[in-house]
């Protein structure tokens, strides 16, 4: 099958060009001028950019599609905003599934709760157990009956690695961070594989409608609840319902030390004749989230005191990443505070960047630093979209942090003066799986017009515009960045690369700034075939 996409702008290597291109046998055959392609081509079919830009397909590197797509077939909350609408969703849905023996979900927003503290009262109105995964997936709401079941009182001690959120009588008032997740999350009822096998299709279909061809599954493995999601890739990529380019971050078990790695080899190994799918990189998170304390820091926090949790003793992590290294792991690493970046940096130091490892969240990072990325060759993988005002930056994070730290977020701008590669994902189901999004904020450093945040007060004042970096930039982390990081032969139209592909709607390098979060996706190519087409 041969392919002439024509009438638009293409995205490569150099930047934006008045280009066509040529795919033959889902290979980018050439990229040239139309008039010389179309006698190349000899019998073909034809794409109209009709005006809007071919870029190479997008490849998220932190994401986590299969719980996503469980989660939108629960109680799903992420779409919505305020307790009153969260309690009518509950409800909602406990009447339409009255023989369900939980009402799971998420995707509630801890701004929209004095202090970010849900109680359990707000869900004692439900005649089942109830358990809500926070938006970040860092705590969950439950209610009494959910306490009762797993036996959680004013004497239950608080998990090494979390906590339990207490009134002032010692009860435990209905949210559990971090660790204390599973005390009632293991309860709740597992998914089947035909559950699991679903949600990644239909997650995938969703990924494709958004541009990306390719990801990172930031965790597999057992998590906060979550069942392991390694037996449903290999499933899909054997069967070929995985059209997708994807590497599994295999769980760094915290509880556990060095004797995990040979099951990690074991796990990876499982996978290894797979064309779709890999499973050469391990994830280790090792700090929570600044809003609720439990980012590493090094300063205390301010009003409340404490400096968060290692999640992995920094010392011991040395020489966990230093053997994981050795036996040809990519480590991929969970650090929001900079006391966390910094022991993710330390452990990096003597290791080999053939190994591509990379640092995802970033929130904070203390300006010495910065240069460490490049000098030992660490990739900074953003989720731009957190670097905006919203009600959970400016009332549960800034007030905490004080300055100089809160000028230390999501240093951008000088992670690329000093060299760092960049690559760069969502979290999805954490924040929104669009691309485009994500390169909006990166930009601009506002909320794009779609965000449920959109209409919040500060939401269009730049946060730390210093920070904001260029579009091409932008656009190279979401392609070529995060395919290298995947070791991904796409994420750039040059000939002989495969033929992933996006059309968008329209061009936004040619957009004023503030509009780039209109662009949309009209159509998504694997290796030359479509797999999304817009109606629109």
């Amino acid at each position: 099958m041969t392919i002439l996409f024509r009438g638009g702008r293409v995205f490569t290597p150099a930047g934006p060009l008045d280009a066509a291109v040529l795919v033959r046998d889902g290979v980018i055959a050439a990229v040239g001028a139309e008039s010389d392609l179309v006698r190349l081509a000899g019998a073909h079919d034809t794409v109209d950019l009709d005006g809007g830009l071919l870029t190479p397909g997008f490849t998220d590197a932190h994401i986590h599609p299969v719980q996503a797509g469980l989660e939108r077939a629960k109680c799903d909350l992420s779409e919505i905003y305020g307790l009153d609408a969260y309690v009518s969703a509950a409800g909602a849905y406990a009447a339409k599934f009255p023989d369900k023996e939980w009402i799971d979900g998420g995707g509630w927003d801890m701004s929209a709760f004095p202090g970010g503290l849900p109680h359990r009262s707000q869900l004692d109105f439900l005649d089942r157990p109830a358990y809500l995964i926070q938006r970040d997936h860092h705590a969950a709401w439950v209610n009494t009956r959910a306490l009762e079941l797993a036996g959680i009182t004013r004497d239950t001690p608080d998990p090494a690695d979390g906590r339990i959120e207490r009134d002032a009588d010692g009860t435990p008032s209905g949210v559990l961070h971090e660790g204390a997740m599973d005390l009632v999350g293991l309860l709740t009822p597992r998914p089947t594989a035909q559950d699991q096998d679903a949600a990644l299709v239909e997650a995938q279909a969703h990924l494709f409608s958004l541009g990306i061809t390719g990801w990172q599954d930031a965790i597999v493995g057992s998590y906060a609840g979550s069942d392991d999601q390694l037996p449903t890739y290999i499933s899909a990529a054997r069967s070929g319902r995985l059209k997708a380019r994807v590497v599994g971050a295999l769980w760094w078990d915290r509880t556990r030390g060095a004797d995990q790695l040979e099951d990690l080899l074991a796990r990876r190994e499982s996978a290894s004749d797979l064309e779709r799918f890999s499973a050469g990189s391990v994830k280790i998170m090792q700090d929570g989230i600044a809003e609720n304390f439990t980012a590493a820091v090094i300063e205390p926090y301010c009003r409340c005191g404490g400096t968060g949790l290692s999640y992995v003793d920094p010392i011991a992590l040395n020489g966990y990443v230093a053997e994981l290294d050795r036996h040809g792991f990519q480590v991929h690493f969970h650090a929001i505070g900079e006391r966390a970046v910094r022991e993710a940096l330390d452990s990096f130091e003597g290791t080999s960047p053939a190994n591509r490892h990379h640092i995802a969240h970033l929130q904070i990072i203390e300006p010495s630093d910065v240069p460490r990325f490049a000098r030992l060759g660490v990739t900074a993988n953003l989720q731009p979209l957190w670097a905006t005002h919203h009600a959970q930056m400016d009332e549960l994070t800034l007030p905490f942090l004080g300055e100089p730290r809160s000028s230390w977020q999501y240093p951008f701008a000088d992670l690329l003066a000093a060299g760092t590669r960049f690559c760069a994902g969502s979290d999805w189901p954490v924040s929104n799986a669009d691309p485009l999004q994500g390169m909006h904020v990166a930009v601009n450093r506002t909320e794009p017009g779609s965000s449920v945040h959109a209409d919040y007060p500060t939401a269009q004042d730049p946060f730390l515009p210093g920070q904001r970096i260029d579009l091409g930039t932008a656009l190279t982390a979401y392609t070529a960045g995060s395919a290298w990081i995947n070791r991904s032969p796409a994420g750039a139209i040059e000939e002989g690369r495969p033929a992933d592909l996006v059309v968008l709607d329209r061009d936004p390098f040619t957009l004023p700034e503030k509009d780039i979060w209109t662009t949309g996706v009209r159509m998504t190519f694997v290796d030359g075939e479509p797999v999304h087409q817009s109606n629109g």
